[in-house]
């Protein structure tokens, strides 16, 4: 059974606390004893000076019978300074007093007295026949304070480590209690605050939760890449460090920003993180490493404040594949369906002119629809490589029969290579939204609806024309019409085409020019160059 974040830190502050105190404790205790190891030297020291100049004790120590002199006034000394110990010594170590009278007579055993025999004056701490003691040692001089004749030790017994641990436990167990109430009460109030913040969860779920999002996020088929709200990396999963570094090894910092990493969405960033506005980026195509990816860049707000951005990268060769397939089959439908109602309509025409016997006339119906299509199904075999853009223009030109418009496909045209960079999906894109577009620039009663389109591209450059004689666009919408959302037809999920359709030619380096005028029609060119010779055709 795992413990819980409250009993965790309930135990963690019991420990530390007590820990500290104790501590604590011990340094306080050893730092009284110092100090009262001090205090007592100081004091011991200014004792022996005054005996040392005692004239009793100075002019009879040394002589024989001096300690009968000596001693008494030692110990009225010792008594009235409430010290433990004063003796007093000759040249050669002997003692003239002592508190201990069996003593007297014998040689000091000590040990740290040699320097005192040298005029020396000093305080040490030693163990001598009464204990651990502070003692002074002071030079006893002549009356002339010439020649030195002997020295004056006065000691004080020093507390022992464990007398003073006795003497402060009282205060030291307080101060525990104390130190223990408020780690626990601090240690509580801080786990509570803590999974406030966690919405509750405890730190193994925090851990499995965050496991859980790092597999999902490394396990999507997309690029995915996380930044603060200074624009900072903070997460990429596996397929976006392919993309951005073309090596899935290489670490991630929080060094590493997003306009470092996507150079081209570096104003969009800026406006973002500076929070001038509301910023989101939809399928943009980017070219990384010579590679093209639709990247998208959401916002992201928590309680209404800027929180950083997301971001998602999309291989485009895999979503034109799968563009592709889409768009093929819907390009099919409607090439059937458009097909499917002209071929009605013809029969039942052909059905008419029978029942009317007027067969001759039915026949050339039958010879003038079948010529032509093949005709045409022929000229796009030989002028178009690939099959699923021939598709397209045959559903055009269908589509534009039901609609009463005349679709000319220009007989010079022709599409013998696809321009490196280019898939099929793109010209499919380019060629299905402009022709729909201009379809869509006559009103269905309209009369003299004409709709030229031109094509031409190899392995150096790429041109297509589309050109209609319709309503046209004024110019205060001229400049919007590549915007991403916005159209004149004022319908929803409208104002998408052309904005791909410029994203498609500007990302392979090619241009896109508008000509138009109001009630006289619009065309709209395109034009990609692999070379630096510009010869490619023109459009008659």
């Amino acid at each position: 059974m795992r413990m819980s974040l409250r009993t965790k830190m309930l135990i963690m502050s019991f420990l530390v606390v007590s820990g500290s105190i104790f501590t604590s404790g011990l340094i306080m205790v050893y730092s009284i004893s110092d100090a009262f190891e001090k205090e007592l030297g100081e004091r011991a020291t200014a004792i022996a000076r005054t005996v040392a100049q005692m004239p009793s004790i100075r002019n009879n120590v040394g002589k024989p019978g001096g300690e009968t002199i000596i001693q008494p006034f030692a110990e009225r000394t010792r008594l009235a300074t409430d010290v433990d110990y004063i003796v007093i010594i000759d040249m050669h170590r002997i003692r003239y007093s002592h508190p201990s009278e069996s003593l007297i007579g014998k040689e000091f055993v000590g040990g740290d007295e040699k320097a005192s025999l040298s005029e020396h004056e000093y305080v040490s701490k030693a163990k001598g026949t009464l204990g651990n003691s502070v003692r002074a040692f002071v030079p006893i001089m002549d009356e002339e304070g010439v020649v030195q004749v002997g020295v004056a030790v006065v000691g004080i017994l020093t507390p022992t480590f464990q007398s003073l641990l006795a003497q402060y436990q009282n205060d030291l167990f307080l101060s525990l209690i104390w130190g223990l109430m408020i780690g626990l009460f601090g240690s509580l109030f801080l786990a509570n605050n803590i999974k406030k913040q966690t919405f509750n969860l405890e730190p193994y779920e925090i851990a499995r939760l965050v496991e859980e999002r790092s597999a999902v996020m490394q396990a999507m088929d997309m690029g995915i890449i996380a930044a603060d709200e200074n624009g900072k990396i903070t997460f990429m999963n596996r397929l976006a460090k392919e993309y951005m570094f073309n090596d899935s090894k290489k670490e991630i910092t929080r060094d590493n920003g997003l306009a470092e990493l996507l150079p081209n969405l570096n104003d969009s960033i800026s406006k973002a993180l500076n929070n001038t506005q509301s910023l989101q980026i939809v399928n943009r195509s980017m070219n990384i490493f010579n590679k093209i990816y639709l990247v998208s860049l959401y916002p992201i707000s928590v309680k209404g404040r800027p929180a950083g951005s997301f971001i998602t990268m999309v291989d485009k060769t895999e979503a034109n594949l799968l563009a592709e397939e889409l768009t093929g089959v819907k390009t099919l439908v409607d090439a059937l369906r458009a097909q499917n109602h002209e071929y009605m309509n013809k029969l039942h025409s052909i059905a008419g002119l029978i029942q009317l016997e007027r067969t001759e006339e039915a026949l050339n119906i039958i010879i003038d629809e079948t010529t032509d299509e093949e005709d045409m199904i022929q000229f796009l075999k030989d002028s178009i490589s690939d099959y699923s853009i021939s598709g397209l223009l045959l559903g055009k030109r269908a589509r534009a029969r039901e609609l009463g418009i005349h679709f000319h496909f220009d007989r010079q045209s022709y599409l013998h290579h696809l321009l490196d960079g280019f898939s099929p999906g793109d010209i499919i894109t380019i060629l299905g939204n402009l022709i729909e577009n201009a379809f869509e620039a006559y009103s269905p009663k309209g009369k003299n609806k004409i709709v030229e389109c031109f094509l031409q591209g190899d392995v150096s450059h790429l041109m297509i024309i589309v050109r209609d004689k319709g309503k046209g666009i004024g110019p205060e919408d001229r400049n919007n019409i590549f915007t991403y959302g916005f159209s004149t037809k004022a319908k929803e999920g409208r104002g998408i085409g052309l904005a791909l359709v410029k994203q498609i030619v500007e990302t392979q380096g090619g241009k896109v020019e508008i000509v138009s005028e109001i009630n006289k029609g619009t065309e709209i060119t395109i034009e990609v160059e692999r070379r630096g010779e510009n010869d490619k055709s023109l459009y008659s």
